[in-house]
């Protein structure tokens, strides 16, 4: 008890008679038991504008910050970073320390370790996501995995969406929602090699199997688009549009096929192709 006994030894010098610990996150946790309950009963009569009432709630947070990293243990195998799961587990450390009642009689450390992982568990809920999905699917999906798992220990194989869907009591249009919705949990970079086939084909990475969209795609699009537009011009117009974009001819070249000048067939162009665009524009 490296840190309790020198408090023991000498007088109570800290805030509202509190024991001044100069390092509260020294405490041992066996200590912090002890110690904790004495700083609660004081917390407990302490206006919250009262400096003492910091302190005593301060020197909660540093003395049981043990439940956070032993909370932090039981998610071990997550990617996250340890020290983010501390700080979001450090959240709901507080969050226990401001509603304890102590007169209850039951230990702090049961009452916080709930707190403290359910905090942590809302963190992977909001944020561990690669793709943004409601949070309903976000929880079946964690029903739907519970269920698999024992679907497949009592049938030695793989459950199907009908056995999951009576097991759970649901519709399977619900199941196969979060089956799909599941595979936005987590996402792959482009730049990793496929998981079957030659990794060292087409550059070895996913995004080498992606198709580009098609150039031609709007060209076509466009056309089919124009059709109706082409039959309600008049044949004259009709004549022009195909002399120029379809035999290519030259502004010139068409009007000496049509009897008319080079500045005719510009004019009659330009509001053929105008009159076609605010069509289009229209319809869509």
């Amino acid at each position: 008890m490296s840190d309790l006994a020198p408090v023991r030894d000498r007088p109570a010098t800290g805030p509202a008679g509190l024991p001044r610990l100069e390092d509260a996150g020294a405490v041992t946790p066996q200590d912090a038991r002890e110690v904790s309950q004495l700083f609660f009963e004081r917390l407990a009569d302490l206006p919250e504008d009262d400096p003492a009432h910091r302190y005593a709630r301060d020197c909660l947070v540093e003395m049981n910050l043990s439940l956070v990293h032993y909370a932090v243990r039981r998610f071990r195998s997550r990617a996250e970073e340890t020290e983010d799961m501390v700080q979001v587990g450090t959240i709901g450390l507080i969050k226990a320390i401001d509603r304890f009642d102590l007169s209850r009689g039951a230990p702090f450390s049961a009452f916080a370790v709930p707190y403290i992982v359910g905090e942590i568990k809302r963190y992977f809920r909001d944020t561990s996501w690669a793709v943004h999905v409601p949070r309903r699917l976000q929880e079946l999906r964690i029903d739907l995995a519970r269920a698999r798992e024992e679907l497949a220990h009592d049938l030695n194989r793989a459950p199907t969406t009908a056995e999951l869907a009576r097991h759970l009591d649901m519709d399977q249009d619900d199941v196969i929602e979060g089956l799909y919705a599941g595979n936005g949990y987590s996402a792959d970079s482009l730049d990793a090699p496929p998981e079957d086939g030659d990794a060292h084909s087409a550059g070895g990475m996913l995004a080498a199997f992606l198709g580009a969209e098609d150039p031609a795609l709007e060209k076509a699009e466009n056309v089919q688009a124009l059709k109706p537009l082409l039959d309600g011009l008049e044949e004259r117009e009709r004549q022009i549009l195909h002399l120029r974009f379809g035999a290519e001819l030259t502004q010139t070249e068409i009007g000496k096929a049509l009897g008319i000048s080079q500045m005719q067939v510009s004019r009659l162009l330009t509001r053929i192709l105008a009159g076609l665009r605010e069509k289009m524009l229209e319809e869509n």
